[in-house]
């Protein structure tokens, strides 16, 4: 199973961004997503940013993530 986590972009290079989760920074291929920007929340997998996400969407999948570690259930509704 493969697995796209959300990231916000917090700086661009050409088509490299670094993108931060939990205060750990990535680099992420904007090649799939040319029209990222910073401060979007992007989901990236396998080091290639795919989607633009709301930050609200993204903050939503990183406590379903939690949960998935035992963190307590702050998710109540999943459309």
């Amino acid at each position: 199973m493969c697995l796209a986590v959300p990231a916000k972009v917090v700086e661009i290079k050409d088509q490299l961004a670094a993108v931060e989760l939990n205060g750990v920074r990535r680099a992420a291929s904007l090649m799939l997503l040319p029209e990222a920007k910073l401060g979007d929340y992007v989901l990236v997998h396998a080091g290639f940013a795919m989607q633009i996400v709301e930050a609200e969407e993204a903050e939503r999948i990183e406590a379903l993530r939690a949960e998935m570690r035992g963190a307590p259930r702050t998710v109540e509704h999943i459309l």
